[in-house]
């Protein structure tokens, strides 16, 4: 692995991982309907840890702008995740925040 984004790697898959359990856990909820915004979210920030993951894992020419728009998404949807008060979109929250810096950095 790349060393110079192995942190930035690593810090992605454990975004996506906390991102898909949150989702599941946002459709188990009793007002699904509430959370779609939460859901939405988790799935788009997911979806684009993995992509930078890959670009940083191949030393593509595109990652660090990718991880830019990536730092983004994941800030959407920490904002969002801490609007609810379920543990897990707390924790989603947490995890997101962290992730986005971890992304700005490795970027600029």
């Amino acid at each position: 692995m790349n060393t110079e984004f192995e942190a930035c790697i690593r810090a992605c898959n454990r975004c996506a991982v906390a991102c898909e359990t949150c989702a599941a856990a946002c459709l188990q909820e009793s007002n699904v309907a509430m959370m779609a915004d939460c859901i939405r979210l988790d799935r788009d920030c997911a979806d684009a840890c993995r992509m930078a993951s890959a670009l940083m894992a191949r030393e593509s020419p595109y990652a660090r702008a990718f991880c830019t728009l990536c730092a983004k998404v994941c800030e959407d949807c920490a904002r969002e995740c801490a609007k609810h008060d379920a543990e897990h979109c707390q924790d989603c929250a947490a995890l997101c925040s962290e992730f986005a810096e971890e992304c700005r950095r490795m970027a600029a």
